[in-house]
């Protein structure tokens, strides 16, 4: 088999400055479904309790990109895009998250498509 040659541009993606996009890329391309991108805010007991690395392996083995990070009054950002479904389902584990976190509230709105090549932890 022969491997295709992947095209990629790079450029700012999103409001946090860490963060590059790759066009074409990423394993939520190439497919059937609409691919949607959500910011959210989840507060509770969610900082300290390996909530970050949790969300990264589920957005990964789920095909979705975007990141995640702590923010200072301790609640968590996320933002998710990938195929409508995979985005679905990661919006529901982040209703309660990893069994060592206490989740309380999540906040969810639509955010523009960015392209984004991979999922990351923001430190």
């Amino acid at each position: 088999k022969q491997k295709r040659a992947r095209r990629t541009r790079d450029g700012p993606v999103s409001a946090h400055p860490a963060l590059k996009r790759t066009v074409g890329r990423g394993t939520s391309r190439g497919h059937n479904g609409h691919v949607i991108r959500k910011h959210v805010i989840v507060q509770g007991h969610v900082q300290g309790v390996g909530f970050r690395y949790y969300t990264r392996g589920k957005a990964e083995r789920w095909g979705l990109t975007g990141y995640v990070h702590n923010l200072p009054d301790g609640s968590v950002e996320v933002e998710i895009e990938g195929e409508q479904a995979a985005v679905a389902r990661m919006l529901a584990w982040l209703q309660t998250g990893p069994s060592s976190a206490v989740v309380a509230q999540t906040r969810v709105k639509d955010v523009p498509v960015t392209g984004e090549s991979r999922f990351s932890v923001i430190h």
